[in-house]
């Protein structure tokens, strides 16, 4: 009896190891697909960075748990560029030229992006920055998208808020990087047609820790507000100086300050800040018609239990470039060529907005993807 169970346990052995050499290549696990991302986890971009970063760690697990693209896994290959624009260039190229990424998801910054655009392009490599500077895709580069709400429509927020409240003589200041010129830009263009005057402009460097001579000198000139265009932690010290000094006219950020750190590195200095935003921070108050509620809190959740802290607008934009990427991928499989025209003209919704990409708009959305938000005992509140 012995015998026969031990010949028995030999030719199931047999026949398992028969049916798994002859099991067709089909069923053995697929070759990866590889998306890289550039991101400004380190250095003065890090607000923005990190959130990206731990955004695209969680994608990249939950859909290789649901068993990835078409059993395809998705690898996702993160460098930082520790916020610096040459660094940015020497991570996109190790990602082309060794890592051969089918895609780059980043950078963080409009500098970064930028820096990043004659590399891209002349490798032929579908890119999808985070960042929002207007340059990015205007003029349109046939291999840059970008999933952040374009600046143009952020000063347009502004302005039409300026127009409301009867606000029409106002003061800038801004960071003087690609990202603050670009809103100044986008602020004095469209000024005139809101029928705002801007008495006077400063600007601040993006390591500066003290603003009060600016802010002195702005009030100086007596606006009846303030807008102030940067990414922390340079907004949130305007914030704190303004509230020293006893500067108490509306302080109107720009969408650089869409997180949680604005409000603690500000701290009194925050409340009653307005500024427009995507709606992931106030997603609770968003209409359940709206089309992006769905992905909204979808998005939040997932976030907070993997994390244990909220999300925030800047992470939305690497997950929808994430999921861009994804659909590109199931739909037309790992070919850059493929993946650029389909993007070219996808249509989305995302945390960030709803997209509707063309050959001329590489962004795809319109000033409805924003919000005005106010700062309210440390919270943000939806304006109405």
């Amino acid at each position: 009896m012995r015998i026969f169970t031990l010949l028995c346990i030999f030719s199931l052995g047999v026949l398992t190891l028969c049916l798994t050499l002859s099991r067709p290549a089909a069923q053995a696990a697929k070759e990866p697909y590889v998306i890289g991302a550039v991101l400004d986890i380190t250095g003065t971009g890090a607000p923005l960075g990190t959130p990206e970063r731990d955004t695209l760690r969680l994608l990249e697990k939950q859909i290789n748990a649901k068993g990835g693209i078409n059993g395809h896994p998705v690898v996702v290959k993160i460098l930082d560029n520790e916020s610096d624009e040459a660094k940015s260039v020497s991570a996109v190229k190790k990602l082309i030229q060794e890592e051969k990424v089918l895609a780059i998801i980043g950078p963080s910054q409009t500098g970064t992006t930028l820096a990043c655009a004659q590399t891209v392009e002349s490798s032929k490599v579908p890119m999808i920055s985070c960042a929002a500077g207007n340059a990015i895709n205007q003029p349109v580069k046939p291999w840059i998208f970008k999933t952040a709400q374009s600046d143009v429509y952020a000063a347009t927020k502004v302005l039409d808020y300026c127009k409301a409240h009867k606000l029409t003589k106002v003061a800038i200041i801004s960071v003087s990087n690609a990202f603050g010129q670009s809103g100044l830009d986008q602020v004095k263009a469209q000024a005139k047609g809101a029928g705002v005057t801007l008495v006077t402009q400063e600007t601040f460097g993006p390591s500066d820790t003290d603003m009060t001579a600016q802010i002195l000198r702005i009030r100086g000139k007596k606006p009846q507000a303030v807008i102030c265009w940067g990414t922390n932690p340079g907004p949130a010290i305007v914030a704190k100086n303004m509230k020293t000094l006893g500067f108490k006219v509306p302080l109107i950020m720009s969408h650089g300050v869409s997180n949680q750190q604005f409000i603690t590195l500000a701290g009194k200095g925050a409340e009653g800040v307005i500024f427009p935003t995507g709606k992931l921070l106030v997603a609770q108050s968003i209409g359940d018609k709206d089309p992006q509620k769905k992905a909204l809190i979808a998005y939040a959740g997932n976030f907070k239990k993997a994390y244990g802290h909220d999300a925030d607008h800047f992470g939305g934009h690497a997950s929808d470039a994430f999921n861009l990427v994804c659909n590109a991928l199931a739909k037309v499989g790992p070919d850059r060529g493929k993946i650029r025209a389909y993007l070219e003209t996808a249509t989305f919704t995302g945390v960030s907005g709803v997209f509707k990409f063309s050959k001329k708009d590489h962004n795809g959305m319109t000033k409805d993807a924003f919000v005005m938000v106010q700062v309210k005992n440390g919270k943000w509140v939806l304006v109405k």
